[in-house]
C-alpha cells in the first residue's frame, strides 16, 4: 500500500513541477516560436492538406505511397540534394475544427506522469536500496533515461533544436526528480523488496 501512496504522492510532484516549468517558468517555450507570416502559411497549409491530419516531415522522398524497398533505397541517395535546396521540417497537421479540452489534456498528462511513477517505483522496489539519497537517486536516473529516450531521437534525427530539446530533458529528470523524493519520504523505513 505504501509503494501506491509513493507513486501518487510522487506523480503528483511531478505534475506540479511541470506545470511550474510551463506556466510560471520560461522552460517549456525555449526553443519555440511562432511562424512569420502565419496566416498565409496556414491558407496554404489549409487549401493543400485539406482534412488530412498526420505526422509529415518534408521534403519527402517523393515516391508516394506504398513505394518499393528499390524505389526508397533510389530516392534516400538524392535526399542531400533536396535537404541542401528546400526547407526541412517535421509537421504535426490537424485539419481546421480539433477540439481541444484543457482539462481532458491535463488529465491524460497526470495520468501519464502518475504511470511513470508507478514504474518507477515498482522498479526501485526491486532493488535493495535503503538509504533516501539511493532511492531517490535511482527514480532520478530513471528520470534520466526517460528524458533521453524521448528526447535526443528528436534532435538527432529532426533538428529539434538544442536549447529546446535541453529544457525538455531538464523539466523530466527535475520531474523525477521531486517524485523520487517525494516518494523516498514515504517510503522511508519500508523494506522495499519485502513490500513488494
Amino acid at each position: 500500500m505504501k509503494i501506491l501512496l509513493a507513486s501518487i504522492l510522487g506523480a503528483i510532484a511531478m505534475f506540479i513541477w511541470t506545470a511550474i516549468a510551463h506556466m510560471a517558468l520560461p522552460l517549456g517555450e525555449a526553443g519555440v516560436g511562432e511562424i512569420p507570416n502565419e496566416s498565409a502559411v496556414l491558407t496554404g497549409l489549409q487549401s493543400n492538406m485539406g482534412d488530412q491530419t498526420g505526422l509529415y516531415i518534408f521534403p519527402g522522398l517523393g515516391v508516394g505511397k506504398n513505394p518499393s524497398k528499390e524505389e526508397k533505397n533510389e530516392a534516400m541517395k538524392h535526399m542531400s540534394e533536396k535537404l541542401a535546396a528546400n526547407p526541412s521540417g517535421i509537421l504535426m497537421y490537424h485539419a481546421p475544427g480539433r477540439p481541444f479540452a484543457f482539462g481532458k489534456a491535463l488529465g491524460i498528462e497526470f495520468a501519464t506522469e502518475l504511470l511513470e511513477a508507478i514504474l518507477a517505483v515498482f522498479l526501485l522496489a526491486q532493488t535493495r536500496i535503503t538509504s533516501f539519497a539511493g532511492r531517490v537517486g535511482f527514480i532520478l536516473v530513471v528520470g534520466i533515461l526517460a528524458a533521453i529516450a524521448t528526447n535526443v531521437s528528436y534532435w538527432n534525427w529532426y533538428g529539434f533544436p538544442s536549447v529546446y530539446t535541453g529544457n525538455y530533458m531538464l523539466i523530466q529528470i527535475i520531474g523525477f526528480f521531486c517524485g523520487g523524493i517525494v516518494a523516498a519520504l514515504v517510503l522511508r523505513k519500508t523494506p522495499l523488496r519485502a513490500a513488494a
